[in-house]
């Protein structure tokens, strides 16, 4: 056994169970009773996520508490599982400006983080949201195939973004826009870097919003860049570190990971987190199903085909959870060395859309109704085996990891 695993406890302590608690009757309270009606609206919560704001769930300072302040790593992944236990939709409408504080985070100065994180949350009396922008219509997965471009005006001192963004949470409503662009095409990943675009700035505007089929509380939409001007300063990082690294990859070297790449590892054991919290819902609602529903006068629990699944459940949550605190933690001391926060989401990923799936059939065709959330978990569940990296790019990831080579 490594000396990192050796050193890792998974044990909460006394403020990690106070706010798995808070984050719970929260959710319990305020997103489980509205949950349905939200998701049928297919809009972003906007009340919901004001009361988050007052009770201090939303906003930058729990974010810099749980996920910068926190030496166990443990913290954010907690309090996700719980908001996500409520429902994924709003949870994910209250979480995803988190996307964008993390791509400030992961290639910002200290200054660029202090001035525009604050601004991707606002505060309860004036609501923002913000926004972290690197998928394109024909660039998902292959984020080499970005061809937003970043061109620099020297005479301005400004960088000018030309393009389309696809399937982006807060696109075209956030009030800052992190936006991942091609500097030089000729270094593929490796030539790309990502800019603030401040609230206000012309040529950035919404295009198509996304009808999906889960989290539809949630926004999903298109963001237009057309011939956008943002300054020099909006560069993260700034352009002495970029044009350092641009020169270290022309000349050969490997160089750091490209500027969406690090923000996806970052925030993979809190994507799992959400995965999580959908398949316990799951299970509790079809456990206590199971205990209550008579069939052939007993309760169906009673039946192996139906214990023996929900034992599996209860295995796999247990496994599951146990991943990613562990890949929290590595992540948290920077010490990943396979991949662990690729195993945690492509664990947590496939678990909800099993237990989700399993959970509509122990409640049958109440479980296909509407008026149960059991078929609303289904949906939302699937989407954590496609963003931030599908599924069979977590297995690319982890494999390259575990072997050493460039598995293709």
């Amino acid at each position: 056994m490594s000396e990192t695993s050796a050193s890792f406890h998974p044990e909460l302590n006394d403020d990690q169970i106070q706010i798995r608690d808070w984050v719970h009757d929260f959710a319990e309270r305020s997103l489980r009773p509205v949950a349905h009606e939200w998701d049928e609206r297919e809009e972003f919560p906007w009340p919901v996520v004001r009361e988050a704001a007052e009770i201090g769930l939303y906003g930058w300072e729990f974010l810099a508490n749980g996920m910068f302040g926190d030496p166990t790593g443990l913290t954010m992944p907690v309090a996700i599982e719980e908001l996500f236990w409520g429902d994924a939709g709003i949870g994910l409408a209250i979480m995803g400006s988190a996307l964008a504080a993390a791509g400030i985070a992961s290639s910002g100065t200290q200054e660029q983080l202090m001035e525009w994180v604050p601004q991707c949350y606002g505060d309860a009396s004036d609501l923002k949201v913000g926004a972290f922008c690197a998928s394109e219509s024909d660039a998902g997965s292959d984020v080499g195939g970005y061809r937003t471009t970043a061109r620099y005006d020297q005479a301005r001192d400004e960088w000018v973004l030309n393009g389309t963004k696809a399937w982006i949470t807060n696109g075209g409503i956030a009030n800052i826009h992190v936006v991942v662009g091609v500097v030089d095409s000729s270094l593929g990943s490796k030539g790309h870097a990502s800019f603030i675009v401040p609230p206000g700035t012309a040529g950035l505007s919404m295009g198509q919003k996304y009808k999906k089929h889960g989290i539809r509380a949630s926004h999903t939409a298109e963001v237009v860049l057309d011939d956008v001007r943002v300054p020099g300063r909006c560069l993260l990082g700034g352009k002495q570190k970029l044009d350092e690294r641009l020169a270290r990859v022309r000349a050969g070297e490997h160089g750091n990971a490209q500027a969406a790449m690090q923000t996806f590892e970052a925030t993979r054991p809190s994507v799992a987190a959400q995965a999580l919290g959908i398949a316990r819902a799951a299970f509790e609602y079809s456990l206590d199903y199971a205990k209550e529903r008579e069939a052939f006068g007993r309760p169906i629990i009673m039946n192996q085909g139906i214990a023996f699944i929900l034992a599996d459940m209860a295995a796999e949550i247990e496994a599951t959870r146990a991943l990613i605190w562990r890949a929290s933690w590595l992540g948290a001391h920077h010490e990943f060395a396979h991949a662990e926060g690729s195993m945690a989401k492509l664990k947590a990923g496939r678990l909800a859309t099993w237990a989700t799936e399993r959970a509509i059939q122990i409640l049958g065709g109440y479980g296909y109704s509407r008026e149960y959330p059991v078929e609303r978990w289904h949906r939302d569940a699937k989407i954590h085996d496609i963003f931030e990296g599908t599924e069979q790019i977590q297995q690319l990831v982890i494999s390259r990891a575990i072997s050493g080579l460039r598995i293709e």
